[in-house]
């Protein structure tokens, strides 16, 4: 398995850039999705992104395998106008708390900057075979055991 590239590696670095171009693209796009269109906020035709890269793809996979507790996610303060970046807690019933005071104006730029925590967040080794567990209900996971 390929792990995840380490701060400051080319690979990493091609990573970043690969997302922004992504991100910037689909300005103007209902929704988000990791993909670059040919021309800014008409997803016609795409040129890049997730289906052409898969150091990206599996990444963004991995990322979205973590576990719950500490996820980090948008949370939509005012609707359609203002966003800001929350972390889940994990624990049902226990709302998300704000991460900093940063708010958004552009759904699209929370995707990246949110992109960019969780790659600081995630380990080398996230999602190797050996991190496997079989299902999702977990002891740890706060489900009520029957």
């Amino acid at each position: 398995m390929i792990s995840i590239p380490k701060k400051g590696t080319p690979e990493r670095e091609e990573l970043i850039r690969l997302h922004k171009e992504c991100v910037e693209s689909m300005k103007g796009v209902a929704g988000f999705s990791v993909l670059k269109c040919e021309t800014p906020g008409d997803t016609t035709v795409l040129t890049g992104g997730t289906h052409e890269h898969p150091l990206l793809r599996r990444v963004l996979l991995r990322m979205r395998g973590e576990s719950v507790k500490g996820k980090l996610i948008i949370i939509c303060t005012k609707v359609d106008q203002e966003w800001r970046i929350g972390r889940l807690s994990g624990i049902r019933g226990v709302p998300p708390v704000f991460v900093n005071d940063k708010v958004y104006t552009d759904e699209q730029e929370i995707q990246h900057d949110i992109f960019l925590m969780r790659l600081d967040e995630l380990p080398e080794t996230a999602g190797m075979p050996e991190h496997f567990e079989e299902g999702w209900k977990h002891r740890d996971d706060n489900w009520p055991v029957t």
